[in-house]
């Protein structure tokens, strides 16, 4: 096993050069995927509709094609998830990601061609370990096998000739990773792409506490799942009981801030490194490259274009519209893509921040739809998850999720408020100092909430539901979105999640 480390890690290693150079040339090659995009797809539907052929410039491109949202992007989605090929890309598409829906539709199916699995999605996992044994050398990753925790797969009943499926990202790529991957990884496939989630966790512990796992990747949440029922099913304190050679944790899909505590409880190792990555149904987009810093590597040559809109833009009817050259440090943007599956500017929902520019890093702020503006306040989910980090660790306690929404004025001389539900691993010893704390926190990191808070002349301190632990799988059971990349919305100015949950609480005695 150790000649296969040392030989895996050198192959890995090998593809730094390649990164450098986009960090380097970081225009230029975007400036490559841009051009490379329009010839590849200047003879589809889309493509001759938007006139690709006569396109020689960015500029005429932003012309000539709108910004599209998912509603926009879906009649020439459905028609490839129909059967129909070269609508939206000119290679054959037979695999779609789904993901949580928006307005108008309960899920989203983003298309997932050849290309955009083996250029930026199977790319972006290889870079993934390449940086990773770059930084840490003395990596024994390659002696043990990697724990991969994903969703399941479903025939595509559009299509006539059942020639497609759909899931989540994570099972198309587990289905179709090379076989020298599907060795390397723990589960098996069968088990890996169970739909039945609970069945699924239920094998997925016998199957993998019996392996010599020295990495894990998955979302924070399903992982404490995973490595909960373990423990319960070996009986042991700890992970590392169960697997001793365990070094290295790959997260994503949520902020890990919140969750670290807990892991450092399930995972006691001050050895133990956490790495986040920013991989979606639409591409993977980013990857710590740095050991002493949370920042994302933006990864330019995924067959990728971006595209920014400031967030003071996001509402109007023509907004502003920047490529990668124009951003600056510290503004909040939304996300359009150009890709290599045939999304054309879509808006992909995310907000970022650039903390740099040479190279291109950023960070995750948040979701254009995720946050609370009841009062002018503008908390963003990236205030959210910090604020309650802040008051996890003052009043030594642990979150295992949270959702947040605005109560609004009540009355004429009604206050607004934030009504939060969070659920705890480790609960506080004192709710009302948590309460305090979290509102303490918000007013550091916002200085709009704390404007609105001075003196309770707009808002009044958060009203705060302590959830009972599991309240939340129970609601996203309820709801058909139990596993896989399914997340918990954090916040929204609509009540509409929230009063859910509130509503299941109070019918199961969900509270502490």
């Amino acid at each position: 096993m150790e000649m296969i480390n040392t030989f895996m890690t050198w192959i890995f290693k090998n593809r730094i050069g390649q990164i450098n150079n986009f960090k380097e040339n970081p225009i230029q090659v975007q400036r490559e995927i841009f051009f490379e995009l329009i010839g590849a797809a200047k003879r589809t539907d889309f493509g001759r509709k938007f006139g690709f052929l006569d396109i020689s410039t960015y500029r005429d491109f932003a012309e000539r094609v709108p910004i599209h949202d998912y509603e926009q992007m879906k009649p020439y989605i459905e028609q490839t998830m129909k059967g129909r090929q070269n609508v939206i890309w000119p290679s054959d598409i037979h695999w779609f990601s789904k993901s949580s829906g928006t307005t108008g539709s309960r899920s989203k199916f983003i298309p997932v061609s050849e290309e955009s699995l083996e250029d930026c999605h199977f790319k972006g996992g290889k870079d993934m370990l390449s940086l990773y044994v770059n930084n840490y050398p003395d990596s024994r990753l390659f002696t043990g096998k990697g724990l991969t925790i994903g969703g399941s797969l479903q025939i595509n009943d559009l299509d006539g000739n059942q020639e497609s499926k759909y899931g989540d990202i994570s099972a198309v790529i587990m289905q179709n990773l090379p076989i020298w991957a599907q060795f390397a990884r723990t589960p098996s496939l069968e088990v890996a792409l169970m739909s039945e989630w609970e069945a699924k966790i239920e094998r997925m512990a016998e199957e993998t506490r019996f392996e010599n796992v020295t990495s894990i990747s998955g979302v924070p949440t399903w992982t404490i799942v995973l490595i909960k029922k373990i423990l319960d099913v070996s009986g042991a304190k700890n992970i590392l009981e169960v697997w001793p050679n365990l070094e290295v944790f790959f997260h994503g899909a949520v902020a890990f801030g919140p969750y670290r505590k807990l892991f450092e409880e399930l995972i006691p190792s001050p050895k133990m490194r956490y790495v986040e990555t920013y991989n979606a149904s639409e591409g993977f987009f980013g990857i710590q490259d740095q050991k002493d810093s949370d920042e994302l590597l933006l990864m330019l040559d995924y067959g990728i274009f971006y595209e920014f809109i400031p967030m003071e833009e996001w509402e109007k009817a023509n907004p502003k519209v920047v490529p990668l050259e124009g951003v600056e440090i510290g503004k909040n943007y939304a996300i359009l893509i150009s890709t290599n599956a045939g999304l054309w500017r879509y808006k992909i929902g995310d907000t970022v921040k650039f903390t740099s520019i040479s190279p291109y890093r950023i960070r995750i702020s948040g979701r254009t739809k995720h946050f609370i503006n009841a009062f002018g306040e503008e908390v963003i989910v990236e205030n959210a998850e910090k604020a309650i980090e802040m008051a996890s660790e003052v009043t030594n306690s642990t979150i295992a999720n949270f959702t947040a929404a605005p109560v609004y004025f009540e009355g004429e001389n009604g206050k607004g408020a934030h009504e939060w539900v969070i659920e705890f691993q480790t609960s506080p010893k004192d709710k009302e100092v948590f309460v305090e704390k979290l509102d303490q926190a918000l007013r550091e990191l916002n200085s709009d909430y704390d404007a609105k808070r001075y003196r309770d002349m707009a808002l009044t301190l958060p009203k705060v539901h302590f959830a009972k632990e599991g309240l939340f799988s129970e609601w996203m059971k309820s709801r058909g979105k139990l596993g896989g990349q399914n997340k918990v919305p954090r916040l929204s100015n609509n009540r509409e999640y929230l009063d859910d949950i509130l509503n299941l609480m109070e019918s199961t005695s969900g509270s502490i």
